[in-house]
């Protein structure tokens, strides 16, 4: 099973050992480290993953989704 948890004002964490990211072009993005983190605020420079520059530009993922 794949879990994708949200962090509060962080990324996407995608908890899997079987999880892949590809671009848009159908290329495999190499995986150093599991969770996977994905940058959801727009700031990182190592895109799509994180590099927690949320917590320096402070970050406000807005409110939560309706469940």
């Amino acid at each position: 099973m794949i879990t994708i948890r949200l962090r509060r004002n962080g990324p996407y964490v995608i908890e899997s050992d079987e999880a892949t990211v590809v671009d848009w072009e159908g290329v495999a993005y190499p995986i150093d480290r599991r969770p996977i983190a994905l940058c959801r605020c727009g700031a990182s420079s190592t895109k799509p993953f994180c590099d927690a520059r949320h917590r320096k530009i402070e970050f406000d993922g807005g409110s939560e989704a309706q469940k």
